[in-house]
């Protein structure tokens, strides 16, 4: 590990970057730092051809025209798919889950192809979801997540993906067909979540999570001023 450098690539800031998203690269690098661990962080924009050979991938949120202009881009950037598929360990919020998966249905009710990484699909929902979210994490060790939604997609998943999390309090993935309330998504080398705040930022334990994943290794807990002070504040539900 002394040798390695943990490469974090920020895909689309200049588009996906509505809701601060752009943190999450942030609290990444600044946790490895503080291990010890070398890291740097890319950001790979619309006009630069994204590199295939990052250990993390990092999506985020934006509106409409942006999402499925991110959208098209991801087709287009094969390669790029098939690292988030195959090798990467992705974090997707947002805008970001909904472009992962099959398809796409704007406010016009017309259908638009996603990247076909995630078996999910997304529809508009009647209302907007707005607020706090807590949901108890399916990741063993993670516990509760809290974070802030803010989309007027409701997303369903499909038989060959599992929730990130169970909704104690929001709304979540929105699907109304669902008995019990979902939120995210899970795979494995993809996480996808409609929680801002940064999501990171707000569960550290998400963020060591994906940084085990990517480094291959049991890291160190790693308690910051405050941190447990803000998780408390946010956590409404109860202890994790």
């Amino acid at each position: 590990m002394a040798d390695s450098v943990i490469t974090i690539g920020l895909l689309l800031p200049d588009v996906l970057g509505t809701y601060s998203d752009t943190g999450n690269a942030v609290v990444l690098h600044q946790r490895l730092h503080r291990r010890g661990i070398a890291a740097r962080v890319v950001h790979c924009d619309a006009r630069t051809p994204p590199p295939t050979e990052c250990d993390i991938y990092l999506l985020g949120g934006g509106e409409d025209t942006a999402q499925l202009f991110a959208a098209t881009w991801l087709r287009e950037h094969r390669a790029l798919c098939r690292a988030l598929e195959r090798s990467a360990t992705t974090l997707a919020v947002c805008a970001g889950l909904q472009i992962l998966g099959r398809t796409v249905t704007d406010r016009a009710g017309q259908l638009h192809p996603g990247a076909e990484l995630l078996d999910v699909t997304t529809r508009p929902r009647r209302r907007r979801a707005t607020g706090e979210v807590v949901s108890r994490c399916t990741i063993p060790g993670v516990g509760l997540l809290s974070g802030f939604e803010n989309h007027l997609g409701a997303t369903t998943l499909g038989p060959d993906a599992a929730p990130l999390g169970r909704v104690v309090s929001g709304v979540g993935n929105g699907d109304r067909w669902t008995r019990h309330r979902t939120e995210g998504v899970s795979t494995g080398r993809i996480i996808g979540t409609y929680l801002h705040g940064p999501v990171l930022a707000r569960n550290p334990a998400l963020a060591d999570h994906i940084l085990a994943r990517a480094t291959g290794t049991t890291l160190a807990p790693l308690e910051l001023p405050d941190q447990a002070q803000q998780r408390r504040r946010y956590l409404k539900a109860g202890p994790d």
